[in-house]
């Protein structure tokens, strides 16, 4: 197993043991990222496979700033929300001012398997889905948000509160999550 160093450089002389190497270390990782992002595990890999050819292609320009992985899911999110950019309906368009039923509390789901999970946040409308996982998931703030979906700030808020009262909805008083 090679460090980053040697795997950049590799990948960057079109070495294609590196390339496998590389594509090995993180593409598990990275999978689960873009599963995150689609309704479907196919949808996902077609987002992997094209991000790790940008991957491949831009590895010059990994500048070191932060970790290789970091970078690699830079670009998968960017490929992921791409992939989505024409077929994501962000609705409804009200600022998130005028809701007065939604509280600021946060879904609580911690003691809900990841699988659950996943299946639960697929089945949210894609724009929600988008958003929640940006922002929950991701870490962004939303002004980050809406400069990358090119969506005004109150947009990507209304759309994290969409999100999570679909989730509370889907999450029985039980704490079960129920599907679709």
């Amino acid at each position: 197993m090679h460090d980053e160093k040697a795997l950049v450089s590799g990948c960057a002389k079109g070495e294609r043991a590196m390339q496998k190497e590389l594509y090995d270390r993180f593409s598990g990782q990275m999978l689960a990222v873009c599963i995150r992002y689609c309704k479907s595990r196919e949808d996902a890999e077609d987002i992997l496979q094209e991000a790790f050819v940008k991957v491949f292609n831009n590895i010059e320009s990994f500048r070191k700033e932060s970790t290789l992985g970091y970078w690699i899911k830079r670009i998968v999110i960017n490929t992921a929300l791409n992939y989505h950019r024409k077929s994501v309906y962000l609705y409804p368009h009200f600022d998130i001012e005028d809701m007065h039923d939604i509280g600021d509390d946060d879904v609580t789901v911690s003691n809900h398997n990841y699988k659950d999970l996943l299946k639960l946040l697929q089945t949210l409308p894609q724009g929600c889905q988008v958003i929640f996982n940006l922002y929950a998931i991701e870490g962004y703030k939303h002004k980050e948000i809406a400069e990358m979906l090119n969506i005004s700030e109150g947009t990507s808020k209304s759309q994290y509160a969409r999100a999570k009262s679909l989730i509370k909805e889907m999450i029985t008083e039980t704490g079960e999550v129920k599907h679709g």
